[in-house]
């Protein structure tokens, strides 16, 4: 058999391609038929919601949720001063915590020091709304208005007791850093329905609270030990939203899908040869990234938005980077079919001064969030996206530091903490789980980490215990060992 060198051979075909596209009108239309498709054409809104990638085998029975919007508060939003009321402190304001309530609770770094532990009640005030009679504190009238739409979770609790650990595990399962993250699991299982957009997007914003809370790292929506395709995309607050996204200077549309077009036959002659599967990865990497040329600049542009959309979101939607921004970009991410988006709002961690940076935080996220629900709702999306709200875990119901009439501070607290979902597959108007008097500890239907995943996936269609990737001799899932559905909660 003659020896053919795949170098000529691959010179060969970009001459032939060149001479079909440069020789006659047809020739884009024989280059595009090699390529699998015209890249340029604008596909209409039924193909582009057609799923792309995934495995077969999922979903494994009919999902009510397509796709899944996580607002995560980064820092840890504080449960008694906005979701779960507790009167009756008032009455302990300034006493003692008492050990039996606090029973050995390991502390933080911030508080081991104290020698006392004053019960700090909040100061903000409460009532019910909507016609399920669900409670929320006066820091969040714009919630108040779509609280029918919602449920409350109130016995969520964790494992770990810092903010990079609770994080990592709530969004990977894991404490330890190294997992693949919620929505890089659900871009490897689901795939996408939009081939011209991510599966998984990630956004960015810091709030008025803490403006000096814990930093974020990108390993939060890592892929993990899975293809990095499947990683989340993360759009920039500045500039371009994805780096690189513009041609250089010099460089026109057709010149680019030349130069990737032959690129990716190399990368085809090296996968051939090395075996590797991340070379598979690098050249549908490219292919996504040029799509996004065309697909992420009318994306983001929201001045063709009705007045009163951009009025409902507040008045820092049109500043980019903002979390207004960011909730409706969330919107326009998801009815173009990107299967997980997700918000990461900094600020939360209140340590110090709680009363005015709980304020300056609510300001920024209650009207957006609350836009969300009601702007998905009109639009028929609320019916099948799935809309999670909450942080890494909750807040001490004694103050760090000084504690005072008008203000004191909250350590990190595991033990419980409360989130809101709603949307695809979720009870309407109901609250689950139950505190006891100090907010403290959980006394009815505990909600870990695991559980909350495990739901998750239910309402996508997806079995959790089946939805693994085998590494390192092991069949691994985002749920590890544990995990059980919160049927309550689901509708």
């Amino acid at each position: 058999m003659d020896f053919v060198d795949p170098v000529l051979q691959l010179q060969d075909s970009i001459n032939r391609r060149t001479f079909l596209k440069r020789g006659s009108g047809l020739g884009l239309a024989a280059l595009f038929t090699m390529l699998g498709g015209d890249v340029f054409a604008s596909l209409d809104t039924r193909q582009k919601m057609q799923r792309v990638g995934g495995r077969s085998d999922l979903p494994h029975f009919a999902p009510k949720a397509k796709r899944v919007i996580y607002l995560h508060q980064s820092g840890a939003p504080s449960q008694m001063d906005l979701f779960d009321p507790k009167p009756d402190l008032e009455k302990f304001r300034g006493q003692e915590l008492p050990d039996s309530i606090r029973n050995g609770q390991r502390l933080t770094g911030m508080t081991s020091g104290q020698k006392k532990f004053p019960v700090a009640p909040t100061i903000f005030k409460f009532a019910p709304h909507g016609q399920s009679g669900l409670v929320v504190s006066e820091l969040l009238p714009h919630l108040a208005e779509v609280i029918d739409e919602c449920c409350f979770i109130h016995s969520m609790n964790t494992e770990a007791i810092n903010h990079d650990p609770a994080i990592t595990f709530l969004q990977t399962g894991s404490q330890l850093a190294g997992r693949p993250s919620m929505g890089a699991w659900l871009s490897y299982g689901l795939g996408t329905q939009n081939k011209d957009l991510p599966a998984f997007v990630v956004l960015t914003s810091i709030g008025h609270g803490n403006t000096n809370d814990q930093p974020l790292y990108d390993r939060l929506w890592g892929s993990g030990f899975l293809p990095t395709e499947h990683q989340g995309v993360k759009f920039r607050n500045t500039g371009d939203p994805v780096l690189y996204i513009s041609d250089p200077d010099g460089i026109d549309r057709g010149t680019r899908r030349d130069m990737l077009t032959e690129i990716a036959d190399l990368n085809r002659i090296k996968l051939h040869s090395a075996k590797d599967p991340e070379i598979s990865t690098r050249i549908s990497q490219y292919e996504l990234a040029f799509r996004m040329q065309a697909s992420v600049p009318e994306l983001t542009d929201i001045s063709k938005e009705p007045s009163s959309i951009l009025e409902m979101y507040g008045p820092h939607v049109k500043t980019p980077g903002t979390y207004a921004y960011n909730c409706l970009l969330a919107r326009r991410l998801s009815e173009r079919g990107v299967r997980f988006v997700q918000l990461y709002h900094r600020g939360w961690d209140q340590h110090g001064d709680l009363p005015n940076q709980i304020r300056r935080q609510c300001d920024d996220t209650d009207q957006p969030s609350a836009a969300l629900v009601k702007d998905l709702k009109q639009r028929g999306l609320l019916d099948d996206t799935l809309v999670v709200w909450g942080g890494e875990f909750g807040r001490t119901v004694y103050s760090q530091g000084n504690l005072s009439m008008t203000d004191y501070g909250r350590d990190h607290h595991p033990r419980c903490f409360t989130i809101w979902m709603a949307g695809a597959g979720i009870k309407k108007g109901v609250s689950y789980g139950k505190t006891d008097d100090y907010s403290y500890n959980i006394v009815e239907n505990p909600v870990s980490v695991h559980d909350l995943h495990a739901t998750i996936l239910n309402l996508l269609g997806i079995d959790h215990k089946k939805l693994t990737y085998r590494y390192q001799g092991r069949d691994f899932r985002l749920t590890d060992v544990s995990g059980e559905l919160v049927h309550a909660v689901m509708a």
